[in-house]
């Protein structure tokens, strides 16, 4: 699929469309738990094949589990059976540690469930882009290091933390690379906590291997979209569009309407409803009444795509997903 068709078609719509990070809550109608769904590569693409084929979303996203990369390497997973993995504990405590660490083969780890998730979900979708989750190199980074020591090493030894994220850009880039070879139309990559840095750190440890990657994965039938949610992001959001994504993703921590007049109009924007207040814990009349506000404030700008803020729960109910996508119609109607 060529993927800048794909985005410029919707620059030139009149009608707003949506695009949620919705994946995690399919297990709710495949009756299976989050670790049963972690595991499986062919329930991983049925949960795609379900949000693809019951919601009006203009493309589908692989499961959001930002573990994968970091138990990759070697760090230390923990697993619940309705509960999303966590890495726990410091992989890299020195820059010895840093120096040793390898760089992981694909066979590493749950790696080659996720690719062959995206390999399967394309058999079963056809009509629309199907997108893979990964993480971005200073959010790996983050979780080999520690997220709080991270921080610190930044200031006191920060040629530990470029050796790391040498070795994350380099994984991240064939990880990408195999996604792309499976079928899957771009990526979604998640770096939340490069939100936490200011603008000159976020530029140094973020923002220049993310570029990297894009430059060495994003073709015109790949997308990268980048996500993130970091409370920060309105203050160093000019040096994101110097990334060349195919489209920006955003938390609902900021202002959308904010962000899309500080966006070149030619910048996709995605965001921004909240996965846990909206989706999870509020009424689906409140839903609605929210998105509908949000498309309200941003219908002025044919470079905004309606999203979730960041994953939606596997707990979140789906009479709030409906209501999302019914506010969406509602709208789209009501402003034909």
């Amino acid at each position: 699929m060529d993927m800048n068709n794909f985005f410029n078609e919707i620059i030139s719509d009149n009608k707003k469309f949506a695009l949620p990070i919705l994946s995690f809550p399919a297990m709710q109608k495949l009756g299976v738990s989050v670790k049963e769904m972690i595991s499986s590569s062919e329930l991983q693409a049925n949960a795609m094949e379900i949000v693809a084929h019951s919601t009006n979303t203009i493309a589908v996203v692989s499961l959001m589990d930002l573990s994968l990369e970091a138990e990759a390497f070697g760090a230390n997973v923990v697993f619940g059976e309705n509960e999303v993995p966590a890495i726990t504990g410091q992989l890299i405590c020195t820059d010895e540690d840093a120096k040793a660490l390898q760089v992981p083969s694909l066979s590493a780890g749950r790696i080659q469930t996720a690719i062959e998730a995206i390999k399967l979900s394309k058999e079963k979708i056809k009509d629309k882009p199907v997108f893979a989750g990964i993480i971005g190199p200073f959010s790996l980074a983050g979780r080999l290091m520690d997220v709080t020591e991270i921080m610190y090493t930044c200031y006191d030894e920060p040629e530990t933390v470029h050796e790391v994220l040498e070795k994350a850009t380099k994984f991240l880039i064939n990880y990408s690379l195999a996604f792309k070879e499976a079928g899957a139309d771009g990526i979604i990559m998640a770096e939340p906590l490069c939100g936490l840095l200011n603008a000159d750190m976020a530029e140094e440890f973020s923002c220049f291997y993310v570029k990297k990657i894009i430059d060495a994965v994003q073709t015109t039938d790949f997308a990268v979209v980048y996500h993130n949610c970091g409370n920060s992001v309105s203050q160093i959001a000019h040096l994101f569009y110097s990334m060349g994504a195919s489209a920006y993703h955003y938390g609902n921590a900021v202002d959308m309407l904010k962000m899309l007049q500080k966006a070149p109009s030619d910048a996709i924007l995605m965001g921004n409803i909240d996965p846990v207040a909206n989706f999870k814990d509020a009424t689906p009349s409140q839903m609605q009444k929210d998105t509908i506000s949000l498309l309200e404030k941003c219908k002025n700008y044919k470079n905004f795509i309606l999203s979730s803020g960041c994953d939606i729960p596997h707990t979140a109910s789906w009479d709030n997903i409906n209501a999302f996508f019914n506010a969406l119609d509602k709208f789209n109607g009501e402003n034909a």
